[in-house]
């Protein structure tokens, strides 16, 4: 998934509570956050301000500090999986939606196949938040990171959640 973007695209990997992520820049923008290391193409190995503030910020998420992200992104796709991602920031936190609903908010009711599909080249997982994507019935399906990681994910807001109502 890495692409040659004009800049060297420049990263750090990050030991977090759901295992190990790279996160990329290029030219001051958050391009992409890897599940472990990218095996794909080379990156200079370099922990810039807006790659050590995005791991601040997903660590503050992760520990139940942060329900949003403040960062400059420049996620690479086609139109269609660009109109599915700003719909994913539209999901609000602590809650999810289905395939469909996706589909149909972005316009494209039949495209809920295409929406999985969108969601899974998602190059910002967490950042965008395909995790709140679920099956029509309710189930778990898909994630990048992998099940496991995606009820961690859901978890984390669903706890958040949880202490809110409880102040």
């Amino acid at each position: 998934m890495l692409k040659e973007l004009g800049n060297m695209i420049t990263g750090y990997s990050y030991k977090t509570s759901i295992g190990e992520l790279t996160i990329l820049e290029n030219d001051g923008f958050l391009v992409e956050i890897v599940f472990g290391k990218p095996v794909e193409k080379a990156y200079r190995e370099e922990e810039t301000p807006i790659v050590k503030n995005a791991h601040r910020q997903i660590q503050d998420y992760l520990s139940g500090k942060r329900k949003s992200f403040d960062l400059p992104m420049k996620p690479e796709g086609t139109e269609f999986q660009r109109s599915v991602w700003a719909a994913l920031l539209d999901i609000p936190h602590g809650q999810t939606r289905s395939y469909q609903e996706v589909a149909e908010k972005i316009r494209r009711p039949k495209a809920y196949r295409a929406v999985g599909l969108a969601n899974n080249k998602n190059p910002l997982p967490i950042i965008i938040p395909c995790h709140r994507v679920i099956g029509k019935d309710g189930k778990m399906v898909g994630y990048a990171g992998g099940l496991d990681i995606k009820r961690k994910l859901l978890s984390v807001e669903a706890i958040m959640k949880k202490d809110q109502r409880s102040r």
